[in-house]
């Protein structure tokens, strides 16, 4: 196992037609045994730190460390680590076995410990059954734990994942996900896995680096990712169905929220009640998870009971089946001109698309950021 430290990396490339600044300034710190995952979306940098601290891509400026020593200038055949790239390379001429134990041949490790090394992955991987295949023969989630296996019989002291499922399909992606985890529980080995799926970083990662524009947005565990987001970016990028996002005005002396260019207003109440103070007059932006946005239908044209104070009309748009739950898609408004919101409802949810509804927030468990900087906003 190894610690890996990165502090204040940055990669510019001088002949790119922008900037050409891919990663800016980052620092982060990746203990022993850790599973840390890098997500963000196409071009934030993620791919590129992950290659800087394989040796891939030269660092422009900051230091990469594994363990005590300074990397830098370490070639990538002598950093000790093991990268699983999206495309499986493995040789097409060789069996299984031979694509395991390829790495170790021509290392030139007695022909014990490469068979012993060898049984020892297929073992973990369930691949006993496999090893005189070719790979042609294979399924893609086989020819990826092929892959997975090649990485594993060098015992690295950091393994290093590319986008590693994306040419699974979503049966395939979920099994995998399991697999690596397995995998990561059973040889406890330090592991940094970069993703653009939010879902693969959720359920893999012990802690979640997320990633925008070659900077580093927010570094935590899942949990507290979805449940306190350092900025707008990284709320609305972790979590499915996204977060919706609210424009508003605080008006302090009316204990209210006043929604942009709408007729409507929400009470300042529990988790917003730091705004009265704050930021009276100032644009704010607020957010609310869908499952904390409740969609009741109009009975008959009236509100079927009292409606509660934090509520807003809307028109049903889209309804989306999930099984187990139901997407509700509205358009904020009486004729559905506004906004588009997204409700996590029921399996059941009792709407149609056309239907006239009202949103009932949970203000209780809004999330307040700032109108200009995007950054959360702390009581």
């Amino acid at each position: 196992m190894a610690r890996i430290s990165l502090v204040n990396v940055s990669k510019i490339y001088p002949a790119a037609p922008s900037s050409g600044v891919a990663v800016s300034d980052v620092s982060l710190e990746i203990g022993d045994g850790e599973f840390v995952v890098l997500v963000g979306p196409s071009g934030c940098g993620k791919s590129t730190t992950l290659r800087m601290i394989a040796g891939l891509e030269t660092v422009s400026s900051g230091t990469v460390s594994i363990g005590d020593r300074v990397v830098n200038d370490v070639p990538p055949s002598e950093r000790d680590l093991a990268m699983v790239f999206q495309s499986y390379a493995l040789y097409p001429h060789m069996t299984v076995r031979e694509n395991l134990a390829f790495a170790l041949t021509l290392r030139k490790l007695p022909r014990h410990v490469v068979d012993e090394r060898v049984k020892k992955a297929s073992t973990i991987l369930v691949l006993d059954d496999l090893l005189a295949r070719k790979p042609k023969q294979l399924s893609g989630g086989q020819r990826q734990r092929v892959a997975l296996g090649r990485a594993i019989v060098r015992e690295p002291q950091a393994f290093l994942f590319d986008e590693p499922l994306s040419n699974l399909d979503a049966a395939l992606r979920s099994q995998m996900r399991r697999e690596i985890a397995a995998l990561h529980r059973t040889l406890a080995t330090t592991m940094i896995y970069v993703t653009h799926d939010q879902v693969e970083a959720m359920t893999l990662g012990q802690r979640i680096v997320v990633m925008k524009a070659g900077t580093i947005q927010q570094v935590d565990t899942p949990l507290r990712l979805y449940n306190v987001p350092a900025n707008r970016f990284v709320a609305g990028f972790i979590g499915s169905p996204a977060m919706n996002f609210f424009e508003c005005v605080v008006d302090a002396s009316a204990d209210q929220l006043l929604l942009s260019r709408t007729p409507w207003s929400l009470p300042i109440e529990g988790a917003a009640a730091m705004l009265r103070a704050r930021y009276d007059a100032g644009s704010i932006t607020i957010g609310v998870r869908a499952e904390h946005v409740r969609v009741v239908p109009l009975q008959a044209g009236a509100l079927g009971d009292a409606p509660r104070e934090a509520s807003l009309p809307a028109v049903v748009e889209m309804v989306e089946m999930m099984g187990c739950e139901t997407h509700v898609f509205v358009r904020l408004g009486e004729t559905g001109g506004g906004g588009s919101i997204v409700s996590r409802a029921p399996a059941h949810a009792g709407v149609t698309a056309g239907d006239r509804v009202r949103l009932e927030l949970d203000m209780e468990r809004v999330h307040c950021f700032d109108g200009a900087t995007g950054e959360r906003m702390q009581a």
